[in-house]
């Protein structure tokens, strides 16, 4: 049996010690088996049935041999970090889902566990429960992975969800979020595209082995997504999503998050609700689709606990990932090619599609205004393009 300890027991971590223990006998069959020793949280739990198991001083985890596994899930980037850092180099396997700490020390993290001879596992971090971090370390190995292209954010696409089928503005599907428990008192991470953002630069990270920094990349988010823009994709086949993507090309690599405009025909038009999807292209297997609950107390301790039987399957040893500290610098999209959902104003239609060219109209809309699907261009040059035109009231690239 190996002896484990979880730092933090909110949501996360309480899901991680009930996983563990109702779990216990599917655990043994896949290794040799796994009890939480010590759970670290400031707090007090009177009355909790692990009570006798909290602890207060992360010390007391980090000086005792017994623990191999330390289960982060604090969140943040500051003591988690300290924790973090200071149990790899005792020699402590650690497993996280805390994608803020991941993404800004992830590569120092990793190279701390191999100098130690134990693992930083965080398939948790993106995409909850769904195993993507794992597919594409080991399932996806013989594949060079060309674009991933999904949808990281449960929240937003809630949030989008009930502005398309319940045709309520924005503020008040955030509202029926945040009651739901969906989204955060302080939601911006999510509907401003921060969340996302830091799950794909993970995830290109890990494809490229070197560091994709979020905060460089472009970013926009949801909070100016309208009712009406919906009714517009609607009537063009398709909805309005949330999408982070990176795109490895021969000339760098490319990453974004935006709201985009999903046609029938892509296979992301089916994730709804607070469930994620992740799209990876890559040259030999082609396209490939991954589905589930991006988040959740449940769904994401279970990845976490994946993740510790591995390390205690590997006892002494580095299961890494190949993640240097070098940085990469990201191209502009402006070099990107899109196909644009323009929403404009009825006497500045014909322009526009003189402009851009038209491939697909919306044969219903607001009186005053209509929408169309412009020919593929360039981001740099539809900015250009755009600039000379006023009636253009909202875009969403496709």
């Amino acid at each position: 049996m190996t002896e484990a300890a979880v730092l933090g027991y909110g949501t996360v971590g309480s899901g991680v010690v009930e996983v563990i223990e109702k779990n216990a006998e599917v655990i043994a069959k896949r290794c040799e088996g796994l009890h939480v020793k010590y759970i670290l949280d400031l707090r007090d739990f009177p009355g909790d049935p692990y009570e006798d198991r909290l602890v207060h001083d992360v010390d007391v985890i980090l000086s005792d041999e017994s623990v191999k596994v330390v289960c982060e899930t604090m969140g943040g980037a500051g003591a988690a970090y300290d924790f973090t850092k200071r149990a790899l180099m005792a020699g402590k396997s650690v497993c996280t889902s805390n994608k803020e700490l991941v993404e800004l020390h992830g590569a120092e993290l990793a190279r701390i566990a191999k100098e130690h001879n134990c693992s930083y596992l965080f398939e948790a971090s993106v995409g909850g429960g769904i195993p993507l971090i794992r597919t594409i370390y080991r399932a996806l190995t013989a594949e060079r992975i060309e674009s991933i292209f999904g949808i990281l954010n449960g929240t937003t696409n809630y949030i989008l969800h009930r502005m398309e089928l319940a045709g309520i503005a924005f503020d008040e599907a955030l509202k029926e979020a945040q009651e739901l428990g969906y989204a955060e008192k302080d939601p911006t991470a999510d509907i401003e595209g921060h969340d996302p953002a830091r799950k794909i630069a993970i995830l290109a990270s890990l494809v490229l082995g070197k560091k994709v920094d979020y905060s460089s990349m472009y970013m926009e988010g949801i909070t100016k997504v309208e009712p009406v823009d919906m009714e517009y994709a609607k009537a063009l086949g398709g909805s309005i999503k949330l999408v982070a993507m990176c795109e490895f090309a021969e000339n760098g690599v490319y990453a974004m998050v935006s709201p985009r405009f999903i046609p029938k025909d892509n296979p992301l038009l089916c994730v709804r609700d607070v469930f994620n999807g992740v799209l990876i292209h890559s040259d030999m297997l082609d396209d490939s689709m991954y589905y589930g609950r991006g988040a959740g107390k449940l769904a994401t301790a279970s990845a976490v606990v994946g993740d510790a039987v591995e390390c205690v399957n590997h006892p002494g040893k580095n299961v890494g990932h190949c993640w240097s500290e070098e940085k990469v610098q990201l191209k502009d999209i402006g070099d990107l090619s899109f196909r644009y959902l323009l929403r404009v104003k009825q006497e500045g239609a014909a322009a526009a599609e003189a402009a851009f060219g038209c491939e697909a109209k919306a044969q219903e809309g607001v009186n005053g205004e209509t929408a169309f699907l412009t020919a593929p261009v360039t981001e740099r040059d539809f900015q250009k393009k755009l600039a000379d035109l006023p009636a253009v009231i909202r875009y969403y690239r496709v």
